[in-house]
C-alpha cells in the first residue's frame, strides 16, 4: 500500500516510524533502514526519509558528521533512487549549511540519471530561497559550462529565489541571454516569466530587461510574461491586461 493510500493517522504513524528508524541508524552508524527508505518505489516514502535527515541535521549537532559521511557513502550507490534521495537530503541540509554539501550538488549535476540531475534543480530552488548567497555563487560557476544541460539546469534551479527577489538572479540570467542552445534559451524565457508575476516583481524584471542587448530574446520574454499572467491568474498580483499595459507604458 502506497503512502497516500493510508489514512491520515496511519500516514503520521509511518512518518514517525521512518524518523525513528533513520535516527537509530545514524546513531548506530548503520544504514540498513536508510537504504530501505531511500530506495523505496514510493516517492513520498523517499521524501519522508530525506526530510527526516534534514530535521536530524538541523537539531542534533553531534550527528552532523555522521550524516554527512553517510550521504557521501550512499551517493556511490548504483541505485539512482538512492542517489536522488541523497541529493534531496543534501538540499535540506544546504538550506542552513551549504558548504558541506556543495560537492554533492556538483556531482549530482553530472550524474548519468535525469532523476538525480532533477533533484539538483529542486535542491537549488529550495536552498536558494532560504540560503541565497552561497547558492547563487555556486550557480554562477556553472552559467557558462560547456554542457548545455548544466547551463539549463542552473538556470532552472535559481528560479524560485527570483520569485521573491528577482534582483538577486537577474544578473545571472542576463549572462545567458545570448546562449545559442534552444533548451537553455527556452528555459531562460520560462524563468523570466516565472519571476515576473509576484508582488513587485514585474517592475524589477521590466526595468532590468531594458538593459539587455538581445532584443529578440527580450521580445519573447515579454510575450511569456504577459502569457504567464493569464496562465497563473489565480496567483498573479496583476491581471493580464494590467501586465500588458504596464509593459506597453514602461518598456
Amino acid at each position: 500500500m502506497s503512502f497516500y493510500q493510508l489514512n491520515k493517522s496511519d500516514r503520521q504513524n509511518l512518518v514517525d516510524q521512518i524518523n525513528i528508524h533513520i535516527l537509530t541508524d545514524i546513531e548506530n552508524k548503520s544504514n540498513k533502514k536508510i537504504i530501505q527508505y531511500f530506495s523505496d518505489e514510493d516517492t513520498y516514502i523517499r521524501k519522508t526519509a530525506y526530510l527526516a535527515i534534514g530535521k536530524i541535521y538541523k537539531s542534533n549537532e553531534k550527528l552532523k558528521k555522521k550524516i554527512l559521511a553517510e550521504l557521501n557513502t550512499l551517493f556511490n550507490s548504483d541505485n539512482e533512487k538512492i542517489r536522488q534521495t541523497v541529493i534531496n537530503a543534501a538540499g535540506e541540509i544546504g538550506i542552513v549549511d551549504f558548504p558541506p554539501i556543495e560537492h554533492l550538488m556538483e556531482q549530482g549535476l553530472f550524474d548519468l540519471h535525469h532523476s538525480v540531475r532533477n533533484a539538483v534543480i529542486g535542491s537549488i530552488k529550495k536552498m536558494g530561497e532560504k540560503n541565497p548567497k552561497p547558492v547563487v555563487a555556486f550557480a554562477k560557476k556553472y552559467l557558462h559550462h560547456n554542457d548545455k544541460e548544466i547551463r539549463r539546469e542552473i538556470c532552472h534551479g535559481i528560479e524560485l529565489r527570483g520569485r521573491k527577489h528577482p534582483q538577486d538572479i537577474l544578473p545571472l540570467l542576463k549572462e545567458l541571454q545570448n546562449d545559442k542552445t534552444a533548451r537553455v534559451r527556452n528555459t531562460l524565457v520560462h524563468v523570466l516569466g516565472q519571476i515576473a508575476y509576484k508582488k513587485d516583481c514585474l517592475e524589477i524584471v521590466i526595468t532590468d530587461l531594458k538593459n539587455w542587448s538581445n532584443k529578440e530574446l527580450v521580445a519573447d520574454a515579454l510575450e511569456e510574461i504577459i502569457d504567464v499572467h493569464d496562465r497563473y491568474k489565480n496567483f498573479a498580483v496583476k491581471t493580464q491586461d494590467e501586465a500588458r499595459n504596464y509593459i506597453e507604458q514602461n518598456f
